[in-house]
């Protein structure tokens, strides 16, 4: 008498074929992408891409060169430091130090350095501190150095390993396939779209399709090409494309644009200088990228959860798994529109708190060009998330009704 049941070898070897098929489409995909990546990298710095751009933005001038160098304090020769008491005694005044140059053409050199320091800029430094200089070679072979930052690259990389061991050790394999994802996400936007829009390319359609590829390969590294992460790909690029469709809407009744960001100066007198850089698209291009990241997280638990509730009902058809698909997404709009909007909201705290002091009431405080470019950045993030729980409900439960016949 058999007991039990018995697998028919048939299937097993039909998924083992789906599998090494998906496994061979998620390579391709993967090999394509980073086709793409050191095309484009190799393209945005090129010697004539990084000559052009240096002739914009060069520290060199007829009078004297400017580098930014890294050093450590071997001696403090002389300070001069007082306590303010009514900034909560923060240090101010200046240190003249003695210093090695560790990096640059000053390299292995001691030097006499300078270091200006307040409440709102600078802090004091030991022996044994490291720093990064600015350097000045003046015509006349006369060099100047003084502090222009504390060195905080090793105490960030021991902030940086902590999350990555906390992560996967808690996350497993997912969760270091999520961090190879970050690391991916931080090299396109530092490698490849800050150089297109410092090479002078509308900001808005560079950041949307640069943002839709990284959505593409994280996605791939961390699913692969399944069903379930084509889902999330489309209901994320759809939640990002109104995201940015209201954005510019927004600003336009609003009245307001990237100009009036509160780091827009610096890069206005880069214009000055011959810079290209279009301005006015950066505030749309930001509000893209920050709703990229909540989109992603709320399109993949959409489409991952249909996929479990497909797996325990296979019976369910398009409109129970499209109606699923919605209860679960109500529940992540709750605490997902919260986080967009205190996310921006936080970024401004303490303008808030000024602007509070001078007595404005909340009518004209929402009112200023800073807090309106935080309120349309996070209301515009928050569309673009919530409008991606129905449109990833929809495709993920088409895509699944279609593959049971």
């Amino acid at each position: 008498m058999k007991t039990g049941t018995q697998k028919k070898p048939g299937k097993d070897i039909r998924t083992l074929n789906e599998t090494r098929k998906i496994d061979k489409k998620s390579i391709i995909v993967l090999v394509i992408a980073a086709l793409l990546f050191f095309g484009a990298f190799f393209w945005l710095h090129s010697e004539d891409i990084i000559k052009d751009t240096n002739d914009i933005f060069s520290p060199y001038s007829e009078d004297e060169i400017v580098e930014f160098e890294k050093a450590t304090v071997n001696e403090i020769v002389k300070e001069d430091i007082e306590i303010d008491e009514l900034i909560e005694n923060a240090p101010v005044g200046m240190q003249e130090l003695s210093v090695t140059v560790k990096s640059g053409r000053y390299k292995g050199e001691n030097m006499t350095a300078f270091n200006y320091f307040g409440a709102y800029y600078g802090v004091p430094v030991e022996v044994g501190d490291g720093v990064t200089l600015t350097i000045k070679t003046h015509q006349d072979g006369e060099i100047s150095a003084t502090v222009y930052e504390f060195n905080r690259i090793p105490i960030l990389g021991v902030i940086i390993a902590v999350f990555f061991v906390v992560v996967v050790i808690i996350g497993g394999t997912v969760g270091l396939k999520s961090l190879v994802g970050l690391v991916f996400t931080l090299l396109c936007l530092f490698s490849i779209l800050i150089p297109v829009i410092l090479k002078g390319y509308q900001p808005i359609p560079a950041t949307f399709i640069i943002c839709a590829y990284i959505a593409l390969v994280c996605f791939t590294i961390l699913g692969g090409v399944h069903r379930k992460t084509i889902s999330a790909f489309l209901g994320t690029v759809s939640g990002a494309l109104f995201a940015m469709i209201f954005g510019m809407i927004a600003q336009h009744f609003a009245k307001i644009d990237g100009l009036r960001l509160e780091d827009a100066e610096p890069l206005i007198q880069l214009k000055y200088n011959g810079g290209v850089v279009y301005i006015r698209g950066l505030l749309v291009a930001s509000i893209i990228i920050c709703a990229l990241g909540a989109v992603m997280d709320v399109a993949m638990s959409i489409s991952s959860a249909l996929e479990e509730v497909h797996a325990a009902n296979p019976s369910f058809d398009r409109k129970q798994l499209f109606r699923s698909g919605m209860n679960i997404g109500r529940d992540l709009v709750g605490t997902m529109t919260n986080t967009l909007i205190l996310a921006f909201l936080g970024g401004e705290f303490t303008l808030m708190i000024f602007l509070y002091a001078r007595d404005l009431t909340f009518y004209h405080m929402f009112s200023t060009a800073f807090i309106s470019l935080e309120t349309i950045s996070g209301i515009s993030s928050s569309i673009g998330m919530v409008l991606a729980i129905p449109l990833t409900a929809f495709i993920s439960s088409t895509l699944i009704a279609r593959d049971k016949h």
